[in-house]
């Protein structure tokens, strides 16, 4: 790729215009743990919602798309259009939740709401695992991306991509806390969502002028839909097999959003596990049954139950709307300009072969940005990189210090101490990331490593609200018997596939746990009665300890509202998906008229269940402060 100084002078203002404002808040994150971690409590709903959206686009984000789109079509999305149920669930069932529970992070919840040594282990183990080891892991994935970006478009090693990048991040995120990830992620939303439009505007322009001779968007656009209409996925695109070939019937339509059930084990794969059970089964960070992680580091950090819901449902709506098309759109054009991965190694002789795959295909496609557009693009691939390994800084940060080194290690210390704990533990975290990327060779890999090892957690995260029976047992063994069945189900049936793979998971682990639910030791009930009181939950796993407590019932249905929130989940997931196919649809209408019917109708629905959603939000709402 050919950079001009127009472009690097591009580069050097989209890092200034980001990384500045955070210098002039630092101040203000060095006064204490609660500002440095959790912005002092007083985070406006746009603010937090701005910032999951930005922390969830990171640099790998595209590269995973692109390549789901090339094995599977469009429809190979639904691995993670599946979530909107966990999604909408967070917004109308734990958002509040989690705001009333008053916790720093979400590993002090369990120390509120189970008892014993017990609590005190998982907290602390938890701090480690997920905070340490499954953190890193993530972020590896990311920095894994980055190293696939770089060597497509500049031709550096990884370890060239790692001192670049890290630098940068550790930098800010050890200076400026919590706070300065949410200002950072604000501006860097709106960068990153300016470059991959711009991304997906000049690959169709690069389209059109292949199969138009006519360098033009509008015509790359209906070139590209009528070419692909007519194709389907064969053998997944696997290895450097072509990702498609004339419809007959036996593949995967390449732009349809729905699998063809005739092929059971893609459709299985694809859809049927993701809606079925992975949503309510599977831990995944982000995407949290119950919700966890840094959303809820977002939610306790709002200043308001109101901003708390109002964030989470933005970051919904942006999250699955405005993000997926953009990124679709290039990787249906990667098919045209590379349509095996034999012709990206061809278009970029000096990247190492090791690093190609399907999930390459968006930074080669990123050649084709005019000067001025591949400044944009490169900054705003630095700041998709930064706003999830920043949060991902910090987000573990907060495990390492307040839930395990200032409650087990040093219990004394003051606010300074910890917050340059914090600080120190940033510039750890990104090193065992960055040793961690290395051993990685794909982001399918990652995700599908990542579903495997929180398999059948998911169900005990949400009835821990709604059911008292639910122990610190339940959660040490659902975690052991989750990690154990990753490693051994795939060793006794090796040719199980996947999905299959991951279905005998969540069965294995979702009953060890309600067995232990049983018969394990339970929670102290004093602890659960001060649980209620705080929190007051909802549901009939809770009546009887709400007498004892002497929760008013009539209180408990004001502040939950559980039969308004499920028309709200509902209309939700509506008026997500809907949008989000009807928008699919009209950008597929000048190559395929015959989508115009599904189009009308898609939009017709979402306008309806946007209504709904919009009354119930606000009857939800009212008087939430």
């Amino acid at each position: 790729m050919t950079i001009s100084w127009l472009d690097w002078v591009i580069v050097a203002a989209t890092i200034l215009v980001c990384f500045v404002p955070a210098l002039f808040i630092a101040k203000r994150s060095s006064a204490s743990t609660a500002e440095f971690f959790a912005s002092g409590r007083s985070v406006p709903w746009w603010l937090a919602g701005l910032s999951m959206v930005a922390t969830t686009f990171s640099s790998d984000t595209p590269n995973w798309v692109t390549e789901q789109v090339r094995r599977y079509g469009v429809a190979g999305n639904w691995q993670w259009w599946a979530f909107v149920l966990t999604g909408l669930a967070t917004v109308f069932f734990f958002a509040r939740l989690w705001r009333r529970s008053g916790v720093l992070t979400d590993l002090e919840f369990y120390e509120l709401r189970y008892s014993g040594r017990e609590a005190s282990w998982v907290r602390g183990f938890r701090a480690v695992y997920l905070g340490l080891f499954f953190n890193c892991f993530i972020m590896g994935t990311v920095t894994l991306a980055a190293c696939k970006i770089a060597n497509i478009l500049f031709g550096l090693a990884p370890w060239q991509t790692i001192l670049l990048t890290g630098v940068l991040n550790v930098a800010f995120a050890a200076h400026s806390g919590l706070w300065g990830v949410l200002v950072i992620d604000m501006i860097q939303f709106f960068i990153k969502m300016t470059a991959v439009v711009a991304a997906a505007w000049f690959s169709l322009v690069e389209v059109g002028r292949r199969l138009t001779g006519t360098a033009s968007g509008v015509a790359g656009l209906k070139a590209l839909t009528e070419k692909l209409a007519g194709t389907q996925v064969v053998q997944g695109g696997g290895g450097a097999q072509p990702v498609m070939s004339p419809a007959d019937g036996t593949g995967q339509p390449m732009l349809d959003m729905l699998p063809n059930f005739g092929m059971a084990e893609l459709a299985l794969m694809v859809f049927i596990l993701p809606v079925a059970i992975g949503w309510w089964a599977n831990w995944y960070p982000g995407a949290e049954p119950g919700g966890g992680s840094y959303i809820a580091q977002r939610m306790l950090a709002s200043k308001s139950e109101k901003d708390s819901l109002g964030g989470t449902l933005f970051f919904n709506v942006a999250h699955y709307v405005l993000r997926p098309w953009p990124w679709i759109i290039t990787a249906l054009c990667s098919i045209i300009v590379y349509p095996d991965l034999a012709a990206i190694q061809a278009a970029f002789p000096q990247a190492d072969p090791a690093l190609i795959g399907h999930d390459s295909a968006f930074p080669a496609m990123l050649k084709f940005l005019p000067v001025g557009f591949t400044g944009l693009m490169i900054g705003g691939l630095l700041a998709a990189n930064s706003s999830t390994i920043l949060t991902h800084l910090n987000w573990g940060s907060s495990y390492l210090v307040h839930d395990f080194y200032r409650r087990f290690v040093r219990t004394d210390a003051s606010e300074a101490h910890y917050v340059n704990a914090g600080r120190l533990c940033t510039v750890g975290l990104y090193l065992f990331a960055a040793v961690i990327s290395l051993g990685m060779s794909s982001a399918q890999q990652a995700f599908q490593l990542l579903l495997s090892i929180g398999a059948g957690t998911g169900l005990l995260y949400i009835a821990r609200w709604f059911w008292w029976r639910v122990s610190a047992w339940c959660e040490i063994v659902a975690m052991a018997v989750s990690l154990a069945t990753s490693q051994l189900v795939p060793l006794a049936l090796p040719d199980a596939g996947f999905a299959r793979t991951t279905i005998i998971q969540v069965g294995l682990t979702t009953l060890a746990w309600l067995v232990t639910a049983y018969v394990g030791p339970q929670t102290d009930r004093a602890t659960l009665l001060a649980f209620v009181r705080k929190v007051k939950p909802a549901g009939a796993g809770w009546t009887a300890l709400r007498r004892e407590a002497g929760v008013d019932e009539g209180e408990v249905a004001r502040e939950n509202r559980l039969g308004a929130s499920f028309v709200g989940w509902v209309a939700g997931c509506a008026v997500i998906w809907t949008s989000l196919f009807a928008i699919g649809s009209w950008l597929y209408l000048p190559g395929d008229p015959s989508r115009r019917t599904d189009a009308l109708l898609l939009t017709g629905a979402c306008v309806v269940s946007g209504v709904v959603l919009l009354q119930v939000t606000r009857r939800l709402w009212a008087n939430r402060g």
